[in-house]
């Protein structure tokens, strides 16, 4: 498991990240809250032109089901509010750098991926988040992958880690992809993950819903934007 900087093993191997963060500034003299805002992010994955809009790579699937559902309005709504009580916002973008970075075929959908990675570079117009999130990536961090998990192959979890963050929101698209794959990937690592049922959606109401049962069961549960919101308040 990946530990906070500056914190040596001790005689509990099974702490938990958030643990493990708090016991560190304890150790300097730092009194810290893993809830509320300081040790909340929210973790908005692959909001780009290549999955959201209909003239990117993946537009002829997901494209019309995201403009249906609403989900870009009401997850600059809540981005924009969360950011506002001081919760972190993170940014990931699949893109594939030239000679392919990490990029594994392993899956149909890496192959598909692979076989278009022009699409993908980190320039290309694809590759770009989409203009609703344009303004509130400025000062966010954003990490690149060449993933499904928007924490894995990048700097994500060492950033939340340097912070204290232990808590994450998640958004983004599709369901049953990318906020599936990370918000299991978190949960193993020893982050409290929070699904945002309504800033979040898929190619079909029925993925989506069949996707949002098994988080409520592998996660810390799913929550409504005006959930997410009230909690991260405290």
């Amino acid at each position: 498991m990946r530990q906070c900087p500056d914190l040596a093993d001790g005689a509990r191997p099974e702490v938990t990240i958030a643990e493990k963060c708090r016991f560190r500034d304890l150790a300097k003299g730092k009194i810290v809250s893993m809830t509320g805002p300081r040790g909340a992010a929210v973790l908005a994955l692959h909001w780009q032109v290549n999955v959201i809009k209909p003239e990117g790579f993946f537009g002829g699937m997901l494209g019309e089901p995201v403009a249906r559902s609403g989900v870009i309005d009401r997850a600059v709504q809540f981005h924009t509010a969360a950011h506002s009580v001081g919760a972190q916002l993170v940014f990931t973008r699949f893109t594939v750098p030239e000679k392919g970075g990490s990029l594994v075929r392993n899956t149909g959908f890496m192959r598909a991926v692979g076989d278009a990675q022009e699409a993908f570079r980190p320039g290309a117009p694809g590759a770009q988040l989409i203009p609703e999130m344009a303004d509130l990536a400025t000062g966010a961090h954003v990490a690149d992958n060449q993933k499904l998990s928007g924490l894995a192959g990048n700097d994500v979890v060492r950033w939340l880690l340097d912070r204290s963050i232990s808590t994450m929101y998640v958004t983004g698209v599709a369901t049953n992809l990318t906020v599936e794959q990370t918000a299991r990937h978190g949960t193993d690592l020893g982050f409290t993950v929070y699904v945002v049922s309504d800033c979040v959606t898929a190619a079909d109401e029925r993925t989506h819903e069949a996707s949002l049962a098994n988080l409520q069961l592998t996660t810390a549960g799913c929550l409504s934007a005006d959930m997410a919101l009230a909690q991260i308040k405290g």
